[in-house]
């Protein structure tokens, strides 16, 4: 027998396309493309400014930037989670 839709062919879900998830995922929890966006950022400030750094060593100039990528990201996971905290526990309507 044949099911009613007539396909004999079991249908399946199309995955989603990594741009599609990154959208939906961004939209769920805004800051972590804010942290990418300021990580990356820091690591192309930190390589301009590598020809200018004067008499500071490498590793001293590694090591400042790597903080600063660190901080950046690590502030924006904090306002993240105050985010989805305010959202739940704040925003929610009364019932």
């Amino acid at each position: 027998m044949a099911s009613e839709s007539g396909d004999a062919l079991p249908t399946f879900e199309v995955p989603d396309s990594q741009t599609s998830k990154f959208i939906r995922k961004s939209k769920e929890s805004p800051f972590v493309p804010i942290g990418m966006a300021g990580f990356a950022a820091v690591v192309a400030f930190g390589l301009y400014k590598l020809k200018s750094r004067g008499n500071t060593k490498m590793s001293v100039h590694l090591i400042h930037m790597r903080v600063g990528a660190q901080g950046f990201v690590v502030g924006a996971m904090t306002c993240g989670v105050l985010y989805s905290m305010y959202r739940e526990y704040l925003a929610k309507p009364k019932e």
